[in-house]
């Protein structure tokens, strides 16, 4: 009987998702523009008119910067969940974050997960650097 209890919300969930879906693509077609021009007909692909054939070569800067770019967002993404536990808590307060880790053992003080993210930071730059040096981010 325990899952009558629980499929009834997976049910709901599922039928308010569809109603919720068809009625975003009515009122879509009901109220929105409909007017086709010759521009909204023609084909486009990339950021640009299609002039050339389809199978012609992008310029690989294009994909240099798009990884650079992946790269790079990854890299800083990492660098917040160490910001957020970095945080020291107020005196009145549980220890939390790093200092939860140091009075549990886990790790031996605060000056070693510093010196990681020091140390990730650096190999950050240093592949910034590189990345300018070969010239990804000048665009001709």
């Amino acid at each position: 009987m325990q899952t009558i209890g629980l499929t009834v919300p997976i049910f709901l969930f599922l039928i308010i998702a569809a109603v919720q879906s068809v009625a975003m693509i009515v009122m879509g077609r009901m109220f929105g523009p409909s007017r086709n021009t010759a521009v909204k007909e023609m084909p486009y692909e990339s950021g640009m008119d299609p002039i050339h054939d389809t199978r012609r070569r992008f310029d690989i800067r294009f994909h240099l910067v798009a990884i650079a770019f992946l790269v790079f967002d990854v890299e800083v993404l990492f660098m917040y969940p160490w910001a957020v536990a970095a945080k020291r808590a107020a005196a009145d307060e549980p220890a939390r974050g790093f200092d939860l880790a140091v009075q549990q053992g886990m790790i031996a003080d605060r000056g070693l997960v510093f010196g990681v993210v020091m140390f990730f930071i650096a190999l950050f730059a240093v592949g910034f650097l590189y990345a300018l040096k070969k010239g990804i981010f000048r665009w001709r």
